[in-house]
């Protein structure tokens, strides 16, 4: 049982899906449609659009592009939203007609026309709606290769962020209503399902146990534990990252027979939001997935950086954001020397380290981080919770499975031990926004009482056994551990849940009363189950992986996360 980086949902027949540019062409033109829009998110290639245009053999080429305002005109309009901090921003109440002038554009009334890029839709409703998506880490890679606009990456990811990708978000679903069909541009394969499978697609995985597809990425502080474990191409020197349950990111594939749709997770959020989360955190959260699993991989690697996330009522103020990032780190796995930072040594002086934090920020200084922050050891299976405003990291030689409330932007670094990205440059730190989050109170003994380790039993039975693990009470997530040698009942609660298989070579996630399909996991796979599925049983598969933690040397063990 090894490790899944690409879980297929199965959503249908591998007769609703064409595939490649030719076939899709003549599906599009045996509609009859005079008036063809293909609609496309940001990020979709040009040379992708191109090609199918060209085999559509139109008679008329609308380029929204050509109506598209002057960038200095656009620079302007967003930099309200941008602002001049090199990472944050505030998430933009922009539409996308706001960007165009299409009401200029007149529609040729004979022949074949062809509406073709982002805006297309504006320019005319058209007799034939195609919406051409791809998910947002597809998106980062493009721009990190240098096909997506001019600069960093790291400011065209924040300008997707806070402004295009929230606008053509709002853009999508607006559309949903009156779409005919869907357009895979995530790979080099394109890939055409009707609306009506699609849409059909989301609500069955709205309704039973899935995963989202994982993807990995290299770090300054990266390690090698995921490389082996999760089985990842030797090419990079490491790997830091990996988000494994981040919708707005992560992609979802939709099988249809043996062909996969790849298709933005973020999609089933946005159409299937009460099924999905509940109608209680639908109420609280909107069409937003809140919870995060992302694994942070230090064995063989360094430090990460040490940082502290804003308090909600400077989140809200500052960002425009209704919650902040309060998080964990459930030791996954740990080596002899593994260390958390967290929390500040009893009696330091405040501002002294502030004034610390600046030299070093300006350059030549060290942060001298044990004058002023507690380090404890850590071992597998350890929790340390992470409440808004605690400066923390973790240090070398961990493998942390992060559990956190979503916004995972907005982390202000503190200290980043004097070294540079990956792109050879100084990484930015947020010195000042820091410094106003500081709960300069959390120190060694507040710390150690109340974010360490804290275990309570919750229930047992035969061969099975819960504990609430965390998190704190400031926090809005709850923590679960279940030890388990033979199958456990998880009682439905209303509302999604997020669980990690952090021991065990692997299990069988089965409905009570046959709601969904069996569904198998393996160790250190993360799974959602929407709050439509209803009670769950988690039952042991192949072998435990036990070191005596917990009790017996072959448990299983699932940390599992849902909303209070």
């Amino acid at each position: 049982m090894s490790y899944d980086k690409f879980p297929v949902v199965s959503a249908g027949l591998a007769s609703e899906v064409v595939v490649g540019w030719d076939d899709i062409a003549s599906a599009l033109a045996r509609t009859g449609a005079r008036v063809i829009v293909v609609e496309a998110y940001p990020g979709v290639r040009d040379r992708d659009l191109a090609e199918l245009v060209r085999r559509l053999e139109p008679d008329h080429v609308i380029n929204p592009a050509d109506v598209r305002k002057p960038d200095d005109v656009i620079d302007r309009m967003v930099e309200p939203d941008l602002t001049d901090d090199p990472v944050f921003g505030r998430l933009t109440s922009l539409s996308l007609a706001d960007f165009y002038d299409a009401a200029s554009v007149r529609v040729p009334s004979e022949g074949r026309v062809v509406i073709a890029g982002t805006g297309a839709s504006l320019i005319s409703e058209g007799d034939l709606l195609v919406h051409a998506d791809l998910p947002r880490w597809e998106i980062q890679q493009r721009q990190r290769a240098g096909e997506l606009g001019e600069g960093r990456a790291s400011q065209l990811y924040k300008r997707g962020y806070f402004v295009d990708w929230r606008v053509a978000d709002r853009h999508k679903t607006s559309l949903w209503p009156r779409m005919d069909f869907v357009l895979d541009t995530a790979s080099s394969t394109p890939k055409l399902v009707a609306a009506a499978s699609f849409f059909k697609a989301l609500r069955t995985t709205a309704a039973r146990p899935f995963r989202v597809v994982p993807f990995f990425d290299p770090a300054p502080w990266g390690g090698q534990w995921m490389r082996e474990v999760c089985d990842l191409d030797g090419d990079a020197p490491n790997y830091g990252w990996c988000f494994d349950c981040v919708p707005e990111e992560n992609s979802l594939l939709l099988g249809f027979g043996s062909t996969a749709v790849e298709v933005p997770a973020l999609d089933v959020v946005l159409a299937e939001p009460a099924a999905l989360l509940g109608s209680r955190v639908h109420e609280w959260f909107g069409a937003e997935f809140p919870i995060r699993f992302d694994f942070l991989d230090t064995m063989g690697g360094g430090n990460l950086s040490l940082q502290v996330h804003p308090l909600p009522a400077y989140i809200a103020e500052h960002f425009g954001l209704h919650y902040t990032q309060d998080e964990s780190y459930y030791m996954l796995d740990a080596g002899p020397d593994a260390t958390v930072y967290l929390g500040l040594r009893t009696g330091i002086d405040a501002e002294v380290m502030a004034a610390d934090l600046r030299r070093a920020e300006a350059g030549g200084f060290r942060f001298p981080d044990e004058q002023y922050v507690n380090r404890f050891p850590a071992q597998r299976h350890d929790h340390f919770l992470i409440p808004a405003g605690t400066v923390h990291c973790s240090g070398a030689d961990g493998m942390v499975l992060e559990i956190s409330a979503t916004p995972y932007i907005f982390t202000f670094k503190l200290w980043d031990w004097d070294r540079l990205g990956l792109d050879g440059l100084p990484r930015p730190v947020s010195v000042e926004h820091g410094l106003r989050n500081i709960q300069w109170d959390r120190d060694t003994e507040w710390v150690r009482a109340n974010l360490v380790n804290r275990v309570t039993r919750i229930a047992s039975g035969d061969g099975w056994r819960e504990e609430r693990t965390g998190l704190h009470e400031a926090e809005f997530i709850e923590t679960r551990r279940h030890w388990f040698t033979g199958p456990v009942t998880h009682e439905a609660s209303g509302g999604v849940s997020v669980l990690n298989l952090v021991q065990g070579a692997g299990a069988v996630v089965t409905s009570p009363d046959a709601a969904f399909d069996p569904f198998e996991v393996h160790y250190a796979e993360t799974f959602i189950v929407p709050a439509a599925a209803g009670a769950f049983t988690v039952t042991p598969l192949g072998e435990g992986v036990g070191d005596g933690a917990g009790g017996a040397e072959s448990e299983w063990a699932t940390i599992k996360a849902f909303v209070r």
